[in-house]
């Protein structure tokens, strides 16, 4: 079995979260027969950092010491608003030595200043796309998903998604039961595929300020499968069809039709991962009427159809069988490099 190096870069002002939640991922991982990560941190000095929340991580070591890992791991946090010179450096130097480079959160933006994306597709935290958009054009910066992977390259938004993303690399590292395992441990759902969107389609939408225009917004989500027409929500909102289509737009900044489908998208894809209903129902269910028009909506919107969509992300696909759970042994056992 091999056992694959990562290595977490520690700074003043980093998100705690953006650490440990991978960290035990890979840990937990460990703790089973079938995967092995050495697990290591290091800040610039090997002197303990102070996170953002005021939480002091010790450092196994220094930088300057550690080997060239498997995977390096760069956490985000208030500290990459203005980085020690030092720091990017060292990512300009190193970071190209690695198998596989993983950003957290507002860790892309180190890794942007280190030039490490350039040419390349990433994410961040949805507060952070515009400005690492505007600051690093060279970068593409998609906003939508919770995690990017652009060849060895992968990126995640804020913080949780951290946990999405190294669970997906390990299930790319060791497989779907070993990830699965590990989630069930967590506590945590192995069903966020990266193109998942950071928000659902009513946090996306802002909420309307007009209560008439508020009450459609929750009718949606509650009636996905019933007549979401324009004509048939302006009667709702009593307003006139063109009133209704402007109002709403100003206020949620998102067209009807844009939010019905984000609703209708959102519920199906939920339907698929927690239930065994099967395509025809689920489209009924979710308004699309037919299995084509699901599917043709799946394909546009997330390159996949629903079919394939469950066999992937479903939290109980057909036929698998209940994950061994993770030995009861302290955590501190995992086989972590000190």
């Amino acid at each position: 079995m091999k056992q694959r190096s990562v290595l977490v870069v520690l700074f003043d002002g980093i998100q705690s979260l953006d650490v440990s939640g991978p960290m035990e991922v890979f840990a937990g991982a460990s703790r089973l027969p079938e995967a092995s990560y050495e697990l290591r941190t290091a800040s610039l000095d090997g002197a303990p950092v102070r996170s953002s929340s005021g939480l002091v991580l010790v450092p196994d070591g220094s930088l300057a010491d550690a080997e060239p890992p498997h995977t390096l791991l760069v956490p985000g946090g208030q500290g990459t608003r203005d980085p020690a010179p030092a720091l990017v450096d060292w990512l300009r130097e190193h970071a190209p030595h690695a198998e596989r480079l993983v950003s957290v959160c507002s860790g892309a933006l180190l890794l942007a200043a280190a030039g490490q994306l350039d040419g390349h597709r990433v994410t961040t935290h949805w507060m952070l796309c515009d400005h690492l958009a505007r600051t690093y054009p060279q970068v593409e910066v998609d906003p939508e998903p919770i995690f990017v992977r652009d060849g060895r390259l992968a990126t995640s938004a804020g913080v949780t998604a951290g946990i999405d993303l190294a669970l997906a690399l390990v299930e790319e590292d060791h497989g779907r039961h070993v990830a699965l395992t590990v989630a069930r441990h967590l506590v945590v759902f192995l069903r966020r595929p990266g193109s998942q969107a950071q928000f659902s389609a009513q946090l996306t939408a802002q909420t309307a300020r007009r209560e008439p225009l508020r009450e459609v917004q929750h009718w949606i989500t509650e009636h996905p499968g019933e007549d979401l027409s324009v004509e048939a929500l302006a009667a709702r909102a009593r307003l006139s069809p063109r009133h209704f289509a402007r109002a709403f737009h100003t206020e949620t900044g998102m067209t009807p039709g844009r939010y019905v489908d984000r609703v209708r998208l959102e519920q199906a894809r939920r339907l698929l991962e927690d239930t065994t209903d099967g395509v025809a129902r689920i489209s009924r269910t979710c308004g699309y009427g037919t299995p084509e028009a699901m599917r043709r909506a799946f394909v546009k919107a997330l390159g996949t159809s629903p079919a394939e969509y469950r066999r992937r992300f479903s939290s109980r696909p057909a036929g698998e069988p209940l994950a061994r759970p993770l030995p009861t042994a302290p955590l501190a056992t995992a086989p972590v490099s000190h």
